[in-house]
């Protein structure tokens, strides 16, 4: 009887690594010595692509993204107050709420004819200059404050610059004609945000002026048709102290408002 001859045993196939390449097979490298040189290969393609994308970016040139709409470039003659009231018409001044009714033109000698004007028994504001413009956009700037005294049909800005007897102080008051008390009320009210990008140009002279790093106070009034603007600060730039009463050099500044309370009298007679 044949003794039965056990079934040969299959042969274990061998596993290919994931990392087996055939070149390198046949260089004789092992899968751990394939493994690092992929790696390695890979970082450096890495490497090499990023280098490649810096300079094609850079061949492009530096992106300058756009300005943002309502922004306006200060130029080193623009200083800003650092806060801003504003006050809308009173009825006193409907007699001059439309242009139409108070067609005379302003001129400058009528809105800062007084030379000086008091501000205690021994502080005054004296006049340093003064200017009348026939376009508002000469005596302002910041683009949506433009935009909306053009549609306010603002046709006159006058401007009158002031500093203390003391040298201490300056200020000034700005006259801006519109065509009616509603575009006035209205341009007082958007000044609360639009003064953070758009004022009123300060005048120059060698008497003195606005640092334009300093610290000062801004403040708009309707009258009627008018819009007045009010702007105080300390010569030094300085904020103000214990001694320093803004609100009463903005009083005395609104003296120059007296043009527009005799262009009152003269449309409705004096008071009885």
């Amino acid at each position: 009887m044949t003794e039965a001859r056990p079934a040969p045993r299959k042969r274990r196939r061998t596993q290919r690594s994931d990392w087996q390449l055939p070149l390198l097979t046949e260089m004789g490298l092992q899968p751990e010595r394939q493994r690092l040189i992929v790696i390695i290969g890979t970082v450096v393609g890495i490497l090499a692509g990023a280098l490649g994308l810096v300079a094609v970016v850079n061949s492009l040139g530096t992106y300058a993204p756009e300005r943002r709409v309502g922004s306006s470039v200060i130029g080193p003659e623009a200083a800003l107050p650092g806060s801003y009231h504003g006050w809308g018409s009173s009825k006193l001044f409907a007699p001059v709420a439309d242009r139409e009714k108070d067609a005379k033109p302003l001129t400058a000698k009528e809105v800062f004819g007084q030379t000086e004007l008091p501000v205690s028994k021994r502080l005054k504001l004296k006049l340093a200059a003064k200017q009348l413009d026939g376009d508002c956009s000469a005596a302002l700037w910041g683009e949506l404050l433009l935009e909306q005294v053009g549609d306010a049909e603002c046709n006159q800005a006058t401007r009158g610059l002031y500093v203390s007897s003391d040298g201490r102080y300056v200020g000034q008051y700005t006259l801006l004609n519109l065509k009616d008390s509603a575009s006035a009320s209205a341009l007082v009210e958007s000044l609360k945000t639009l003064y953070r990008g758009g004022w009123t140009r300060p005048l120059a002279s060698p008497k003195g002026g606005f640092p334009v790093e300093g610290y000062s106070e801004g403040g708009g009034y309707a009258l009627g048709h008018y819009v007045g603007l009010v702007w105080v600060g300390r010569a030094d730039g300085a904020e103000p102290a214990a001694g320093d009463d803004f609100v009463t050099l903005t009083l005395a500044l609104r003296g120059a408002e007296k043009a527009v309370y005799r262009r009152v009298v003269a449309l409705t007679g004096p008071p009885s």
